[in-house]
C-alpha cells in the first residue's frame, strides 16, 4: 500500500497555505464581514466596521539582533501592525503584545524592546491592552495583535479598484531593501573583523527605512481631509509588484505601472548601483517599505495631484491585458512578481 507522496509547504507559498487551510472554514457569525484574505479582517459594529490585523516576527527569519536594536524592533512590531489597519483605511485604537523569551535575554534587554513599543504606541495613539509572555527555546518572537475602526463608507479593500482607476504609491520605495543589504554587508565586515566598526552614516536614511518602518497612518488622516476614499488598497510588505499583484487578483483586473514614475530616493537609487543591483528592480522586489498602494478614481486625482508624498505610478485596465510594465523607452514588458518569499 503506497503512502501519499509528502507536500511541500514551500510549493504552496504564503498565501496558498492560507487559501489551504482557510477554506476549511466558514464564517458562521453574521457580524463578520470579511475574514482571511485581506489586510486585517472587518467585523460589523453597527455603527462602525472593526478591523483586526495579527502579525509574527520571529528571530532569524524576520529580524537579526546582530543590527537590529532592541528599541527599534519594538516599535517595528507595532509600525508593520498598524500599518495593516491603514491599508483598510481605518485608524488603529488598541494592540496586545506577546512575546517568548528565552533566559539569555535580561530584563534590561526585555525593557528596551518595550521602550520601542511604548514609543511606537505613544506615536499611533494606540492603547497597549493585553498580550502574552512565554519562554522560548528558538530565540525572540514577537505577536502583535492591532484593532482599529473605519466608518462602513470609508473602508477600502483590495477587491474593490476599477478599470481606468489610477494607481497610486506613497513615499519612495525601495529603501528598506536596500538598507537590508547595506546592515548585511557590515555585519559580514564584522564578522571577519571584529575590530572594524560599521560604516552606517552616510547610508542613514537606508538603515532607519529597514530597521524603524513607519506606517503611513499620516496618509489615511490627510487623504480625509481631501475628501477621498480610495476603491482598493493595500500596504506594501513583501514589494510593489507582488503586492499589485494582490490588487489586480483581487479586482480582477490588470495593470500598467511606469518606470518615469516610480518613486525612489537619491541615496536608494546611488546605493543600489554602489551594491550592483538595479535601482528598479529594488523598487518593484524589495519589501518591507510598508508605504500604501491605493487606487483612485479619476475624479479624484485633481484632489491629489499635488500632494508632496502621493506619486501617481500607472492605472488598472482589463486582466486580459496582463499586468505591465512600461520602461523609459516605452518598451512593455511583463512584469513579474519576485518580492519575499516566506516559505
Amino acid at each position: 500500500m503506497s503512502e501519499d507522496k509528502r507536500k511541500e509547504i514551500a510549493d504552496l507559498g504564503e498565501f496558498g497555505l492560507i487559501k489551504h487551510l482557510s477554506e476549511k472554514f466558514d464564517n458562521v457569525q453574521e457580524s463578520t464581514v470579511k475574514g482571511i484574505g485581506d489586510d486585517a479582517a472587518v467585523i460589523d459594529r453597527g455603527d462602525y466596521y472593526e478591523i483586526i490585523s495579527t502579525d509574527m516576527l520571529l528571530e532569524g527569519v524576520h529580524f537579526d539582533l546582530s543590527y537590529a536594536p532592541l528599541p527599534h524592533l519594538g516599535f517595528k512590531a507595532i509600525a508593520v501592525n498598524v500599518s495593516d489597519i491603514a491599508a483598510m483605511n481605518g485608524i488603529p485604537k488598541q494592540v496586545t503584545v506577546n512575546i517568548g523569551i528565552s533566559n539569555r535575554f535580561s530584563l534590561q534587554a526585555i525593557d528596551a524592546l518595550y521602550q520601542g513599543i511604548k514609543y511606537a504606541c505613544d506615536g499611533y495613539k494606540v492603547d497597549l491592552v493585553g498580550g502574552d509572555t512565554t519562554s522560548s527555546s528558538s530565540g525572540l518572537v514577537i505577536s502583535v495583535t492591532v484593532v482599529g475602526e473605519v466608518a462602513k463608507d470609508k473602508i477600502a479593500y483590495r477587491s474593490g479598484a476599477k478599470e481606468s482607476e489610477i494607481l497610486c504609491v506613497t513615499g519612495d520605495l525601495g529603501a528598506a531593501y536596500v538598507g537590508l543589504q547595506v546592515l548585511e554587508r557590515e555585519k559580514q565586515v564584522f564578522l571577519a573583523n571584529p575590530d572594524m566598526q560599521p560604516q552606517l552614516e552616510q547610508y542613514d536614511y537606508l538603515v532607519r527605512r529597514q530597521l524603524r518602518s513607519e506606517a503611513r497612518t499620516d496618509i489615511i488622516h490627510e487623504i480625509r481631509d481631501l475628501g477621498v476614499v480610495p476603491t482598493s488598497m493595500i500596504d506594501i510588505s513583501d514589494g510593489l509588484a507582488s503586492d499589485l499583484f494582490h490588487l489586480c487578483e483581487q479586482s480582477g483586473l490588470g495593470a500598467a505601472i511606469y518606470e518615469d514614475k516610480l518613486p525612489i530616493d537619491k541615496s536608494t537609487y546611488d546605493t543600489a548601483v554602489e551594491f550592483n543591483l538595479d535601482p528598479i528592480t529594488c523598487v518593484l522586489n524589495g519589501g518591507e517599505d510598508y508605504e500604501l498602494l491605493f487606487t483612485l478614481k479619476q475624479d479624484d486625482f485633481e484632489k491629489v495631484k499635488k500632494h508632496p508624498d502621493i506619486a501617481t505610478i500607472g492605472y488598472m485596465h482589463k486582466a486580459e491585458k496582463g499586468k505591465v510594465f512600461v520602461t523609459k523607452n516605452e518598451n512593455v514588458v511583463e512584469l513579474q512578481a519576485q518580492g519575499w518569499k516566506h516559505f
